[in-house]
């Protein structure tokens, strides 16, 4: 398999000794096998306004910036945060994150996600009682029900 001439024009000019000092690029098929995503995940991250790649041409290069800025929208999915919660979290990586009212932001956030989730599983541990309950009761129906039908009777063979 060849390298697209952009790909190979960028690698060689990232090998370059004028491009030492340069940052290193990404390619969205990079990141995505990266991150074990699919491009067309990162092109709804870029659409929905969590990446900002340049362009090069048709091409989109990915800077350190953005392949950080992916690392934290999959990381607050993980959390289960919503987009704009997510937004939130990458916009805070672009500005000075020692300012108090970003933190307590993000705080109020975090704790809010936090609350949710305990309900959630306030509600899964109901639930997982309901079924150990009705798992106990199918079960001693079923002890019944078979302890009821009388065993088959054996006919001797000659």
């Amino acid at each position: 398999m060849t390298s697209s001439p952009s790909t190979a024009a960028r690698n060689k000019a990232a090998k370059s000794p004028a491009a030492k000092g340069a940052a290193r690029t990404y390619t969205i098929t990079e990141l995505a096998t990266e991150f074990d995503v699919t491009p067309r995940a990162i092109r709804f991250y870029e659409d929905v306004g969590l990446l900002e790649p340049e362009r090069a041409g048709r091409n989109r290069v990915y800077s350190q910036r953005e392949r950080t800025r992916l690392k934290l929208t999959l990381r607050g999915k993980r959390l289960g945060l919503s987009l704009q919660e997510i937004k939130q979290l990458v916009h805070m990586y672009d500005s000075p994150s020692d300012t108090a009212p970003q933190l307590e932001a993000f705080l109020l956030v975090l704790r809010n996600h936090r609350k949710q989730i305990e309900l959630q599983l306030d509600d899964i541990r109901v639930t997982l009682e309901e079924i150990a309950q009705h798992e106990a009761r199918c079960e001693r129906l079923l002890e019944a029900a078979t302890a009821a039908v009388p065993a088959p009777k054996r006919t001797a063979r000659a």
